[in-house]
């Protein structure tokens, strides 16, 4: 029997308190946990907010620089919804403790390969939605991480129309005001990256990273405690609204692309970040592949040893999103070995059955989510 290390066996640290965006679905459909997501690797901090504020991290979270091997493929102003969770690994419901009130928004920025590490701090990003403050949302109005938590954790935002196609980093943000009165002040930053591939035709397309007003940094020196809005008191009997909105104005599209194409217009291909082949089990970036034909005994271990290693691999290497279709790997592998011991050398069973489990569907609205019953202009101040 194959013993595989006893600390790769234990489950994943439980991490709750704070949050992380662990998920990625387009146009509603679940492109896996951990799938095309940049997320912090440390399973006992996965969940905690950036400090400190002067940090390249405010670009794509802890571990943001690491890029996932995966990007997901996304249509012209398609939608995309984001997971938030604070039990990684889903063990326990919960998106954000409810306390942790304040604003969110998403950015997205143009790479030239976003399995490429080291592209997430720096120019180029754009905002693409955000919401702070509704006034008119129930008895006394609620914070965009309300209606985050009203709806099960599930974020969602329309790609603005007429970009380029190509590889993108989608940047999410919440800032959490919970503390952001205190002395000395703490406001908290839960920010993640997912990797996209918006379709497209080459040489079509706006390039709001190239618009002057739109495009802005993301790095260490973008957010401070002289930014408004993140001193922002929560607790005030009445709050000091309008909330003043940081950041740039939301980049809203472009319809000047969406006229007549040229015949010959090339369609962009995405060539990286794609689900490899032969793969029969996922596990966010990793990947089971089936094991080497067998005719004979020798052969039959040989192939359990492949399938061990690769086992070992999944569970040493499981991001806070969890290990549990590692168990799934290491079924197989049993099975293998009980063969082997029972004389049946004519292998391996149910070869290249794909066992990755149906995932889930979106626990809640994919709406993006808005101000009720009008449209608000805020006031914004700018410090990038």
């Amino acid at each position: 029997m194959h013993l595989i290390n006893l600390l790769s066996l234990a489950l994943t640290p439980l991490v709750a308190g704070h949050t992380l965006m662990t998920t990625l679905y387009v146009d509603g459909e679940n492109q896996g946990d951990g799938v095309c997501i940049r997320m912090n690797r440390n399973p006992e901090k996965a969940t905690y907010p950036i400090s400190p504020l002067a940090s390249d991290d405010m670009a794509c979270g802890y571990d943001g620089e690491t890029a996932s091997k995966r990007i997901c493929p996304v249509p012209q102003e398609g939608t995309l919804t984001f997971e938030f969770r604070e039990w990684p690994d889903g063990t326990e419901p919960g998106a954000i403790d409810e306390s942790h009130k304040g604003p969110c928004a998403v950015y997205m920025k143009r790479v030239l390969h976003a399995t490429d590490d080291n592209n997430a701090a720096g120019p180029g990003w754009f905002k693409i939605w955000e919401l702070d403050y509704d006034p008119d949302d129930g008895d006394g109005g609620k914070w965009c991480t309300e209606k985050l938590i009203a709806n099960n954790g599930f974020l969602s935002v329309r790609l603005p129309a007429g970009i380029e196609g190509g590889p993108y980093l989608v940047r999410t943000e919440l800032l959490a005001l919970h503390a952001a009165q205190d002395e000395p002040a703490d406001p908290q930053f839960y920010v993640g990256c997912a990797q996209v591939f918006v379709k497209g035709f080459e040489g079509e397309g706006e390039k709001p990273r190239l618009l002057e007003g739109v495009a802005v940094t993301i790095d260490k020196s973008t957010y401070d405690l002289d930014v408004p809005g993140l001193t922002f008191n929560i607790y005030d009997e009445k709050l000091a609204l309008p909330y003043p909105m940081y950041g740039p104005a939301v980049y809203r599209g472009s319809s000047s692309n969406s006229g007549s194409r040229d015949e010959n217009a090339k369609e962009l291909t995405q060539v990286r970040g794609l689900k490899p082949d032969g793969c029969i089990l996922a596990r966010d970036d990793w990947c089971g592949f089936e094991v080497s034909d067998y005719s004979d005994e020798e052969g039959c271990w040989a192939s359990s040893q492949e399938c061990w290693d690769q086992a070992d691999v999944c569970w040493n290497t499981a991001p806070p999103t969890g290990n549990k279709n590692c168990q799934i790997w290491e079924d197989k592998c049993s099975n293998i070995d009980d063969n082997c011991e029972a004389g049946n050398w004519d292998g391996p069973p149910d070869k290249g059955k794909v066992l990755t489990p149906a995932l889930k569907k979106v626990g809640g609205s994919i709406e993006p989510f808005t101000k009720v019953g009008r449209s608000s202009h805020r006031r914004r101040t700018h410090k990038h």
